[in-house]
């Protein structure tokens, strides 16, 4: 399993429309993809930079799927998001792979 990591540190004034729009839409469209099966959205309590802090975080089957996925829909978060948000966020993103306890 893989969990793909996105980060997004956004100013304030748009954290409040950039989370509806979040929820409302851009999550629907990338589980709407087939690549993900879950996802979970978490606010960072202790971040360094300035402005608010979020991590979405996509869980995948492989990392062919996520591979499949960045082939199509690259850039996804940056590219689909309205015109009000522009130039107020920065995204990073990581991939991790699940690594069993023993």
């Amino acid at each position: 399993m893989i969990l793909y990591n996105v980060t997004i540190i956004l100013d304030e004034e748009i954290h409040v429309n950039w989370l509806k729009w979040l929820k409302n839409e851009h999550l629907k469209e990338v589980m709407s993809t087939g690549f993900f099966i879950s996802y979970r959205i978490l606010k960072v309590l202790d971040s360094p930079n300035e402005g608010l802090t979020y991590c979405v975080q996509y869980i995948a089957d492989s990392v062919e799927k996520y591979n499949e996925y960045m082939q199509i829909h690259p850039n996804q978060l940056q590219t689909n998001a309205p015109a009000e948000f522009l130039n107020k966020f920065v995204v990073f993103s990581t991939l991790m792979e699940f690594i069993e306890a023993e």
